[in-house]
């Protein structure tokens, strides 16, 4: 029996290996920063001091982590089907579309506890149908769910560029953008949470997408393990000929997860469009639907642990920023550098300490032991 296929306990499994994993990508981290000069532990407290040591730098990290969170979702969703979707960018745009399209209309005539159900609503539409045409390629002729969605990334750019240039963009105005929503096309900052232990959010754009991200990350955990839907997408994600056996339907199982999928990426252009700069603009996605995949993978696809990884991830966006202005030597590139180092070990080195875990708690038989 291979220590790969050795089952571990899940405290090990999503707890213990993703900080091994995180731990040594910090390591060689900290290897780069000493061999450009810097000390690595100063370049730590630097970006954790930007990223949680004051009310606006946590505001931040929770506004990035926002964005994850619901990019981590939509992936970790069809990462248990076996899809990998990979269009959460192109879905988060189109999302962008159908939230701002709400925010124009009933900006000025509602209150923003109105509007937001029907934006967000409008955003889940907006991105599940992006990935509709993937998903139906896939179920029924067999196309590549990765290849079909990065296609539909450039696509739905190029698309929203078309758009704001020639459509939305106010007239007269250079900026390729909508108009600013009204009050009640904006979601409001989450201030008060700040305010009770007497910090400040300050100019943080943290605001009450982030409940809707939490409250969708305990949806997709009800439907991924509390549901008969839910069950068929992990029995279609393991084995695939057995779930159409059990009487499974693959076509109508693979179609509804790439929608749930991509409603998830759709809400995410809540988070920057409603709630930061209030209005529709060019390249607000800023790659979160890329991070999702790394989220994802480092939260084990639990929504538990994606909001953990989320978070992990906006303090390395956010402290990140810091660290690049703090310590000029460590520029962007560098953070860049760390954050790809985080990705590559919790991601496609994810299983390079399982062989020592698996004979350290089940006692795995080596080759050798196996021919004594």
């Amino acid at each position: 029996m291979s220590a790969a296929s050795v089952p571990l306990p899940r405290w090990v499994t999503f707890g213990l290996m993703p900080a091994l994993n995180l731990a040594v990508a910090f390591l060689i981290s900290g290897l780069v920063v000493a061999f450009i000069g810097e000390s690595p532990l100063e370049a730590v407290e630097v970006l954790l001091t930007g990223a949680l040591g004051s009310g606006e730098g946590i505001g931040y990290t929770l506004f990035y982590a926002t964005n994850f969170i619901f990019t981590g979702l939509a992936v970790a969703v069809a990462f248990h089907c076996g899809l990998f979707n990979i269009g959460g960018e192109g879905q988060a745009y189109l999302g962008g579309l159908g939230a701002a399209l709400v925010a124009l209309s009933l900006g000025e005539v509602l209150p923003w506890y109105a509007t937001m159900p029907v934006a967000v609503l409008a955003a889940a539409l907006f991105g599940a149908a992006w990935a509709l045409i993937p998903a139906w390629l896939q179920a029924s002729r067999g196309s590549h769910i990765v290849i079909t969605t990065i296609m539909f990334n450039f696509i739905g750019a190029a698309l929203m560029v078309y758009l704001l240039v020639n459509i939305l963009k106010v007239p007269g105005a250079m900026a390729p953008e909508t108009r600013t929503f009204a009050e009640g096309g904006q979601l409001p900052k989450l201030a008060f949470p700040f305010e009770l232990f007497g910090a400040r959010l300050g100019a943080a754009p943290f605001n009450v997408s982030f409940v809707i991200a939490l409250l969708m990350a305990v949806l997709v955990w009800l439907l991924i393990w509390r549901t008969r839907l839910g069950y068929e997408i992990r029995a279609t994600g393991t084995n695939p000929t057995a779930a159409i056996y059990a009487g499974i339907p693959y076509r109508r199982t693979v179609i509804v997860t790439m929608l749930i999928s991509g409603g998830l990426a759709g809400m995410m252009a809540l988070n920057p469009v409603m709630g930061a700069s209030a209005r529709l603009q060019v390249e607000f996605v800023g790659g979160a639907g890329f991070v999702g995949i790394a989220v994802a993978l480092m939260g084990r696809s639990h929504p538990l642990g994606i909001v953990f990884a989320a978070i992990l991830f906006g303090v390395l966006y956010q402290g990140g920023a810091e660290l690049s202005f703090w310590i000029p030597s460590i520029t962007r590139d560098m953070i860049v550098v760390i954050q790809g180092l985080v990705i590559l070990f919790a991601g496609a080195l994810e299983n390079m300490f399982r062989p020592a875990l698996a004979r350290l708690f089940w006692r795995v038989p080596t080759a050798s032991s196996v021919k004594a």
